[in-house]
């Protein structure tokens, strides 16, 4: 099944606001389909510098989520949930191709949060 929104499945971590790509000099994380033995796609293997800065980031980041209003944060975090719904079935096939559980199985997980809305 191809993804509908191939840019959510991302060969890259989130550090700091900044997207890191895998570095052909450096070592990358393979991850494969459990089910197949196919790679699904490589993941930067970071280190103790990027973790330095995913932590004061994260510190910098709680900081400024803290001076928002409530009704702000409650409006972000409905945007993240619709996202999240409208995207269900791309996000719950990278998980069976991750993970290696039935698609139904990863889509029930991607909406279970919707209960508790």
């Amino acid at each position: 099944m191809p993804l509908n929104d191939a840019s959510l499945l991302r060969q890259a971590a989130l550090v700091g606001g900044k997207w890191i790509a895998v570095d052909p000099t450096s070592s990358a994380i393979t991850v494969t389909d459990p089910a197949t033995g196919k790679v699904v796609g490589q993941v930067p293997s970071l280190g103790a510098v990027e973790t330095k800065v995913a932590i004061e980031s994260a510190q910098v980041a709680q900081k400024q989520w803290a001076a928002r209003t409530a009704k702000d944060r409650s409006d972000i975090l409905r945007c993240w949930f619709d996202l999240i719904i409208r995207n269900k079935e791309d996000l719950g096939w990278i998980l069976t191709k991750e993970q290696g559980k039935p698609l139904p199985e990863a889509v029930n997980e991607i909406i279970y949060g919707r209960k508790f809305h």
